[in-house]
C-alpha cells in the first residue's frame, strides 16, 4: 500500500474504437482513489467514438502526460490499429518503465504485448484473444483478474471493474477499495450464467465466437508480425 499522503498520477489511454466500458468501468473506481489525479490521454485532442459510437474526449495529449503512477490501457476493436503504431508503443514503454502499477483491460493486454512488455508475464485478456498472448511471450491464464508483480490484467470488458478494485486495494488498502465498491453499489447479480465460454450454452458460445471471428483473425495476423519483429518463437499450436 502507498502512503495516503503520496499523490498519485493515474492515466488511461484513449483511442478510436475503444470499448468504452474497458475505460469507463475502471474510471468509476480509479477516479475515486483518494489523493490522486486521473486523466485520459490520446494521440490528438480530438474526440473519438467507441466501437458502438459513444463519443469520448481525451484530457490531454500523450506527450503532455507526466510520469504516471498508474497506467491503464483499455481494449476494443480499435486496439488493432495501434498494434504497430510507433508513437503509442513508445509511450507505453516509457510510462510502464516508471509506473508503480500497470493495468490492462481486455485486449489492452495485446498493446502491451506489441510494445514488447509481456515476455514471461502471466496475463489474461478477452477469452476470444487469450490464445494470442503467447505470440508476445506471455503466459496465458484463464482467470478474470491476473496479477504479476506490479502488473494487473483484467479479462474481457466488465472484468475491468474487478481489476480496478484490486488495484485500488493495492494502492490505498482494502477499506478504501471496499468503500469505492459500496459507493458504486457494485454487487452484480447477472440474470444468466453465460459470462464465460465455459458456462454459456454451447450454441451461444459458437455464435459469439463466429461474430468475433473476423477481428480475431486480424489480431492473429498482426500478432504473427509482432512476434517476428520481437524475435519470439510462435507457439507450437500456432505454427
Amino acid at each position: 500500500m502507498i502512503p495516503n499522503d503520496t499523490h498519485l498520477q493515474i492515466g488511461s489511454l484513449l483511442f478510436e474504437g475503444v470499448d468504452q466500458i474497458d475505460l469507463t468501468g475502471p474510471f468509476e473506481v480509479l477516479s475515486r482513489i483518494p489523493n490522486s489525479t486521473y486523466r485520459i490521454y490520446g494521440k490528438t485532442r480530438e474526440p473519438v467514438r467507441d466501437l458502438k459510437g459513444l463519443r469520448l474526449m481525451p484530457d490531454a495529449l500523450l506527450a503532455d502526460a507526466p510520469q504516471l503512477d498508474v497506467l491503464h490501457v483499455p481494449g476494443g476493436f480499435g486496439q488493432e490499429a495501434l498494434m504497430e503504431d510507433a508513437e503509442v508503443l513508445a509511450w507505453l514503454r516509457q510510462q510502464a518503465a516508471g509506473a508503480r502499477s500497470i493495468f490492462s483491460v481486455c485486449t489492452g493486454a495485446l498493446l502491451f504485448g506489441a510494445a514488447g512488455l509481456l515476455k514471461g508475464k502471466r496475463a489474461t485478456t478477452h477469452w476470444a484473444s487469450l490464445h494470442l498472448l503467447p505470440f508476445f511471450g506471455a503466459i496465458p491464464v484463464n482467470e478474470r483478474v491476473v496479477m504479476d508483480g506490479n502488473w494487473v490484467f483484467a479479462a474481457g470488458v466488465t472484468a475491468g471493474i474487478d481489476g480496478a478494485l484490486r488495484l485500488a486495494a493495492i494502492l490505498r488498502g482494502d477499506e478504501v477499495a471496499q468503500a469505492i465498491q459500496l459507493y458504486m453499489a457494485y454487487a452484480p447479480e447477472p440474470p444468466f450464467d453465460s459470462g464465460t465460454p465455459e458456462t454459456a450454452p454451447p450454441a451461444i458460445t459458437a455464435q459469439v465466437r463466429q461474430s468475433a471471428a473476423a477481428i480475431t483473425q486480424r489480431r492473429e495476423a498482426t500478432a504473427r508480425r509482432v512476434a517476428a519483429a520481437l524475435g519470439i518463437a510462435l507457439p507450437a499450436t500456432a505454427v
